[in-house]
């Protein structure tokens, strides 16, 4: 059985290293990513995408934080981000697909997001992807697993 789960905040920014803001849908586009983005290029890290699992347990430890504010454009539920290996594929809603490119990510030097939460989960947790089919993504679409045969 596919692991399947929900996209619950489709998130873009002008600026990279600050909080990003839940618009509800976006239009992606294959080798560049979130059209308005300030992370769209033709690069390996086009669209990120983190779990609100993980921001859970970042508001666990007392952080005021949600979707987008650890500068994700994508947040998830109920899908296992991490177990997804690099250069597996995933579908965002009905048309729209994704290659997992990495996983986590090194920061050096520690930007806004850090000190306005006080930690940011991306480093550790957050995955990467590039675009490989377009489309528009909405908030209550599924992410699921795209299996080799398709």
């Amino acid at each position: 059985m596919k692991a399947q789960g929900t996209i619950v905040a489709v998130c873009t920014g002008d600026r990279k290293g600050v909080r990003k803001r839940n618009v509800g849908e976006a239009q992606l586009k294959a080798d560049w990513g979130i059209e308005g983005d300030a992370h769209a290029a033709n690069w390996h890290r086009q669209v990120s995408l983190l779990a609100v699992e993980s921001i859970d347990k970042m508001r666990q430890k007392g952080l005021n934080v949600g979707p987008g504010s650890f500068a994700e454009n994508l947040t998830t539920r109920g899908i296992d981000l991490l177990a997804l290996p690099v250069g597996s594929r995933v579908r965002v809603g009905s048309e729209t697909e994704l290659e997992i490119t990495q996983h986590g990510k090194l920061c050096h030097e520690r930007c806004a997001i850090y000190y306005a939460a006080g930690d940011c989960v991306m480093p550790r947790e957050g995955v990467f992807a590039r675009v490989v089919k377009g489309g528009v993504v909405r908030v209550g679409d599924a992410i699921e697993p795209v299996d080799d045969e398709e």
